[in-house]
């Protein structure tokens, strides 16, 4: 009796060994040890079939893994079980938005938003795909919702200031730009944009200032050049005229269709 009871444990230890645990695998999935996760999420749903947290971390493996079939396949199974399940069409979404297909991203992203409203990343990575789809006034709509999440988030004011800047709402995008900057300094883009809204809306001076920062860090930036130049001239500066001259032997179409001033 002693003997059989002792065979019992050692088959019962044996199949534990052989069973995995989701906490042991989102440890490795924490640990940025994608392929051991798998491992282990796939030995945990051996009993566990249909466990929605497994089948979730599992299919965020893969696709960190960039086995992007093996993951819809896994939030199609989640899906198939909970269709409200928010993260598991954000997942989907987030992959057609890495293979570039934008109106099927903005598709699963839109759902995945209206069955949680309050995620932050679903919000900002909407906005993006509806800018890529040319939806800029959504766009605008979903970012302000993503901002008013998290407003020190540098990213969602620079996204909505270029969806801003299409649908004309040009004081706004100048806005947008200006908080960009406030919580990224650094990002040149931003600052270009400003520049062309300042421009535009006819503070030339703050215009040139941001034009010179760029030209700073980046000389070759040939649009900056050329937005300068036209900046210059509308300040009376003679020396705007040298800007756009060597931006537009650059290729600059903008320089060549303002030469008419010098």
């Amino acid at each position: 009796m002693i003997r059989k009871s002792f065979c019992l444990a050692a088959v019962l230890m044996l199949c534990n060994a052989c069973l995995g645990s989701y906490s042991e695998g989102e440890r490795l999935f924490r640990s940025a040890r994608y392929q051991e996760a798998i491992g282990e999420f796939s030995r945990s749903l051996f009993l566990h079939v249909n466990d929605l947290k497994t089948l979730h971390l599992r299919a965020r493996s893969y696709e960190e893994l960039g086995e992007f079939e093996k993951a819809v396949e896994d939030y199609q199974t989640i899906l198939y079980h909970e269709p409200t399940y928010a993260q598991a069409l954000a997942g989907i979404g987030k992959i057609f938005w890495k293979k570039e297909d934008y109106k099927n991203a903005e598709k699963y992203l839109l759902l995945a938003a209206k069955q949680d409203g309050e995620d932050f990343e679903i919000l900002l990575l909407l906005g993006r795909a509806m800018l890529m789809n040319e939806n800029y006034k959504s766009a605008d709509e979903f970012l302000q919702l993503a901002k008013e999440l998290n407003p020190k988030h540098a990213g969602v004011y620079f996204y909505q200031g270029m969806a801003r800047s299409q649908i004309g709402d040009i004081l706004g995008a100048a806005g947008s730009f200006n908080m960009c900057l406030k919580y990224d300094p650094e990002n040149l883009t931003a600052r270009y944009n400003r520049g062309l809204v300042l421009l535009l809306i006819g503070h030339t001076t703050w215009a040139l200032e941001d034009f010179e920062t760029i030209l700073q860090s980046n000389p070759s930036h040939i649009e900056a050049l050329a937005r300068r130049g036209h900046a210059k001239i509308r300040l009376q500066d003679p020396s705007g005229c040298a800007d756009l001259q060597q931006a537009a032997q650059r290729g600059s179409l903008y320089a060549q269709l303002h030469l008419d001033g010098c």
